[in-house]
């Protein structure tokens, strides 16, 4: 007998309740984006009336950094209208994670090499195939 790792997919049911559940994630990350946003901006006010010689360096700062979030709020909705779209019992891919498999001799290597994946719907486990 040998033991290897080998990375397992997780997969998650898409339910009502985890429909709601990832809906609301999206929104939380929506918001915390347009809140850096909106910190940003109001340093870069601040800095604006202070200090004029460092205004362009910072500004092209703030500028690139409010730029990165609002590209994230807009995979956001990207995602929340796929969501919209997917039917229930759709398997969603959540994650990767490491496991330890056993091997035995006359195991066949292609189900090995195949890989695993883990199925979790409303946080459990559903199935492991």
């Amino acid at each position: 007998m040998m033991q290897i790792i080998q990375t397992v997919t997780v997969k998650q049911v898409l339910t009502e309740n985890s429909k709601k559940e990832l809906l609301s994630n999206y929104e939380l990350k929506k918001q915390q984006l347009q809140k850096e946003c909106d910190q940003f901006r109001f340093e870069m006010k601040k800095w604006e009336k202070n200090k004029k010689s460092q205004l362009s360096n910072l500004k092209t700062y703030f500028d690139k950094e409010i730029q990165s979030r609002n590209e994230k709020i807009k995979l956001l909705d990207f995602q929340i209208e796929q969501l919209h779209m997917l039917p229930l019992g759709s398997e969603l891919k959540e994650k990767e994670v490491q496991a330890i498999i056993q091997l035995e001799k006359g195991d066949r290597w292609e189900d090995i090499e195949n890989g695993r994946t883990i199925i979790v719907k409303d946080g459990i486990i559903d199935e492991i195939r």
